[in-house]
C-alpha cells in the first residue's frame, strides 16, 4: 500500500489536475483551492450569455479527506443571442454528469460537467487521500 501524500504535495497534485482540465485558479490556501471555467460565451450587438463552472475543493488532514464543492450558473445581459443548447445530463444524487453544448450566432461552447470532479477525485484517491462531494454547497 503507497503512503498518502503530505498537504503541501496534495494540494500541489490537485492544483495540476485541475489546471490540466481548464481550471483557472482562482484561490488557493494551504489546505485547499477554488477555480472557475467561463466554459460557454456568446455575446452580440444587443447582449450576451456566459455559462461558469465554479469549483473548490479543500482538504481535512485529520481524517485524510478531499472535500469538493462544484456549481455551474448561467449570467446573461441585455438581449442574448438566440442560442441552440444540447443538453445530455444524469443526476444521481448529488453527482450531475454529462454536457452542454451552446451554439449562438456570437459564439458558444461545451461544458463537461463530470470532467473536473473525476479529475480531482482520481488525483484524490491516487495521493492516498478520501474524496467527499459536498453537495448542495456552493463553492
Amino acid at each position: 500500500m503507497s503512503v498518502p501524500l503530505v498537504l503541501p504535495e496534495l494540494i500541489a497534485a490537485l492544483k495540476s489536475k485541475a489546471a490540466a482540465t481548464g481550471v483557472t485558479v482562482t484561490s488557493e490556501t494551504a489546505g485547499g483551492l477554488a477555480g472557475e471555467i467561463e466554459a460557454i460565451k456568446a455575446k452580440w450587438w444587443f447582449g450576451g450569455r456566459k455559462v461558469v463552472y465554479r469549483m473548490s475543493c479543500r482538504a481535512d488532514a485529520d481524517a485524510r479527506k478531499v472535500l469538493f464543492r462544484e456549481s455551474v450558473s448561467e449570467t446573461s445581459w441585455g438581449l442574448p443571442p438566440p442560442t441552440v443548447t444540447v443538453e445530455r445530463e444524469t443526476i444521481s444524487g448529488w453527482q450531475r454528469s454529462g454536457t452542454r453544448t451552446d451554439t449562438s450566432l456570437g459564439g458558444g461552447g461545451t461544458l463537461d460537467y463530470a470532467r473536473v470532479r473525476t479529475a480531482i477525485e482520481d488525483a484524490a484517491r491516487s495521493a492516498g487521500w478520501t474524496f467527499e462531494l459536498e453537495g448542495g454547497r456552493m463553492p
